[in-house]
């Protein structure tokens, strides 16, 4: 490789004030740039699909007839959600007419809702039940034991639990009890023992209707009392 002198260097005129000029073209080729989409994803209609389905009683191959009035429904929608529901349509129980089943011992109401809640597992508002929200609460939690709906019962309780008031809390208590319902037993409790009514709870009819089915539920209750007040103690200090 030849190699230039200044004075070529000079003569070329890259050279100025003892500086070297060097000039040269630069491409830069870019990546073409992909905007990303954005998607948006609805929320699930999946309860709203079967909510739908059992308003429309299309494809219905079971009639369900409580205090006189006709729930069409579907078999294997049922069953799916409820073990009782199961037996009692698919299994040795139900043996004989399972295309038309009269429920006993319940509201027409309260089936209703019960039906609701199996298809859209969510609870009807109030206007939807007709009927007053805490003793709908209390039928639709004896519905969900009958036919081992464990997730309506905890609902039902929870509901319960944050409604308690004097006059209906004995009958409440009573409730939780006979349905194994740990968790509003307990709160009926603390609420009998906390409040400054007790007086008036044992003037309630729901009181001596709770003596009478529960007895074992005062030895749960004045126990948890005595516990209360020990807690309460103040021990001199020393």
């Amino acid at each position: 490789m030849d190699c230039l002198s200044r004075r070529d260097m000079e003569a070329s005129g890259h050279i100025h004030d003892d500086r070297i000029m060097i000039e040269c073209d630069i491409t830069v080729i870019k990546e073409p740039q992909v905007a990303e989409a954005t998607v948006v994803v609805p929320p699930s209609d999946l309860s709203v699909s079967f909510g739908k389905l059992l308003e429309s009683e299309e494809g219905a191959d079971v009639k369900f007839i409580v205090q006189g009035e006709v729930f069409p429904a579907h078999k294997i929608v049922v069953a799916t959600r409820s073990m009782v529901f199961k037996a009692q349509l698919y299994g040795p129980v139900g043996e004989g007419n399972r295309e038309c089943i009269t429920i006993e011992d319940m509201q027409a109401p309260v089936f209703k809702a019960l039906l609701h809640f199996i298809y859209t597992d969510s609870l009807p508002t109030v206007e939807d039940i007709d009927s007053n929200e805490k003793e709908m609460m209390k039928h639709l939690l004896v519905a969900a034991d009958r036919y081992a709906m464990e997730r309506l019962k905890l609902i039902c309780e929870g509901i319960l639990c944050g409604s308690l008031d004097v006059a209906t809390v004995a009958t409440t208590l009573c409730l939780a009890d006979q349905h194994n319902c740990t968790k509003l037993k307990d709160a009926c409790i603390d609420y009998i023992n906390s409040s400054d009514r007790i007086e008036e709870v044992v003037a309630s009819q729901g009181y001596l209707h709770l003596k009478r089915a529960c007895p074992s539920v005062f030895v749960n209750m004045w126990e948890k009392k005595k516990v209360t007040k020990s807690q309460k103690i103040l021990y001199p200090r020393y």
